[in-house]
């Protein structure tokens, strides 16, 4: 391997290291729901605030859950896509 492609794959798994550190945080149904997400697209955590949450209404909850995941897994996607996005062009030189 050519030492510029060598360099290319460290910079690779440095923004990989970099974007498991990134935290994605979403919140949903007024701060009810607030889901994290890692760069790497890993939920983190998921926060419920009780006292925001009518267990009468089971479904709202599932509504929220899911908005907050959706979401922060597409913002997980967008920061991921734009750390690796300056690395990507560098990847098509390196044989597999």
């Amino acid at each position: 391997m050519a030492f510029d492609q060598v360099k290319m794959l460290q910079q690779l798994r440095k923004a990989q290291k970099q974007l498991g550190k990134e935290i994605i945080e979403v919140e949903a149904g007024d701060g009810a729901v607030v889901v994290q997400i890692s760069g790497e697209l890993k939920i983190k955590s998921v926060k419920i605030d009780p006292e925001m949450v009518d267990l009468e209404n089971i479904e709202e909850l599932e509504h929220w859950i899911e908005i907050a995941v959706r979401d922060g897994m597409a913002k997980a996607q967008e920061v991921a896509a734009e750390t690796m996005k300056p690395l990507m062009g560098g990847l098509g030189n390196l044989p597999f």
